[in-house]
């Protein structure tokens, strides 16, 4: 049985591998913010790609991606796509908001720097734990991450997943 209760399922074993490159309570402390801060980067990254013709809005170029994810994450976990598609729609919301506030270059200025500070961050806190980014073995990990940090919310607030 898993920390959710299931039996072993794939979500399972990518955290649990997931898990072992993260066991310094530092680098497991920048994940959690560095993490969500890469997802939301790249999330305004896409934003920022203009959209053709009248048809499409800004953001266009995020949702398409953002829609794959959910249907990994809602493959691995109900609870877990859940709790993704609602975080996706967070920083959806968010994003459009800067993108309002900001304008596209706004927008663009503060994705990229976000994305650099937080893979540095990242990077710093593999540093400190030994071991390299989980995603150096397998690119499916970029996706566990968000997902990761997800669970250990759920974990503190007594939900299973």
């Amino acid at each position: 049985m898993s920390a959710s209760g299931h039996a072993d399922r794939p979500i399972d074993r990518w955290f649990a591998s997931y898990s072992d490159d993260h066991r310094n309570p530092t680098n497991q402390a920048i994940h959690v913010f560095a993490v969500p801060a890469i997802l939301w980067s790249v999330i305004a990254l896409l934003w920022c790609i203009p959209a053709p013709g009248t048809l499409f809005r800004p953001g266009i170029w995020a949702a398409l991606p953002m829609f794959a994810a959910w249907l990994f994450y809602q493959r691995g976990s109900r609870v877990l796509g859940t709790g993704m598609l609602l975080v996706f729609a967070a920083l959806s919301a968010l994003t459009w908001w800067l993108f309002e506030a900001l304008g596209r270059g706004g927008l663009l200025k503060l994705a990229i720097a976000v994305f650099v500070v937080a893979w540095i961050a990242q990077f710093v806190g593999h540093k400190l734990e030994g071991r390299k980014p989980s995603f150096l073995t397998d690119l499916v990990y970029l996706l566990v991450g968000p997902a990761w940090v997800l669970a250990k919310l759920y974990r503190r607030l007594g939900l299973r997943w």
